[in-house]
């Protein structure tokens, strides 16, 4: 007995050294880019390697672009489509959060997510695609340290650029030129409000562009735009 209770201590202790261990990784991370831009994220890493297993000389598409060459039509219709309160809340829309679990029960399967722009930033940095409570709350955490260390712009501008935006095409300035052949600085409301329209299933509207969902929530992202508080 006195064995097991020591196999146990050590154990626990050992669980907790790992997750100091992953909390100060993520922090460092957190920290180095909130002055550098990331070349990559684990998003990018998961679907490079999907389409690697394809295609083994597949590269995905992306540049980054500072923050203030890319339109802002695009960051007004983002705003307006993902986080109409980025602005004001500390990460968390709770409120949104609870709209989408009840939409959630209402459809008895999972149609709504209720995630920030701070919370889809921290699983596309750090995370993978998958849904599960251990992956979000380390969602949680990260958004937490985001949140802390970052300003708002800085938030706003690492995930205009690594965002997924369609097969193997990641950050606005690639998604501008993959789907109209124009830079992220020159797009239009109403390209920006379709590309905007895009963000929750990229991989199907890349491959569906001219679905009848698509140019509603187009024209619903058009409309709410003027009024989308921008960092």
């Amino acid at each position: 007995m006195l064995r097991f209770i020591r196999l146990l201590q050590w154990s626990l202790l050992a669980c907790l050294a790992a997750g100091v261990l992953w909390f100060f990784w993520l922090f460092a991370w957190v920290l180095y880019w909130g002055h550098f831009n990331p070349g990559s994220t684990r998003f990018m890493e998961i679907r490079l390697a999907e389409l690697q297993e394809k295609n083994p000389q597949a590269r995905l598409q992306f540049t980054w672009l500072p923050y203030a060459k890319i339109s802002i039509h695009l960051k007004r219709a983002l705003i307006a489509a993902e986080d109409a309160k980025f602005v004001d809340h500390e990460g968390f829309d709770w409120q949104g959060i609870q709209l989408a679990i009840e939409k959630n029960q209402k459809k008895g399967r999972f149609v709504a997510g209720g995630s920030t722009i701070s919370q889809q930033l921290a699983k596309n940095l750090f995370l993978s695609p998958s849904r599960s409570l251990w992956r979000k709350g380390n969602e949680a955490v990260i958004t937490l340290l985001l949140e802390s260390l970052w300003s708002k712009q800085r938030i706003f501008e690492v995930y205009l650029n690594v965002i997924e935006w369609g097969n193997g095409v990641f950050g606005a300035e690639a998604a501008a030129r993959h789907y109209f052949q124009s830079g992220a600085e020159r797009l239009s409301p109403a390209q920006a409000a379709r590309l905007a329209g895009m963000v929750p299933n990229p991989r199907y509207y890349d491959s569906h562009r001219n679905s009848s969902g698509l140019n509603r929530k187009t024209a619903i992202i058009l409309a709410r735009m003027p009024t989308a508080q921008l960092p």
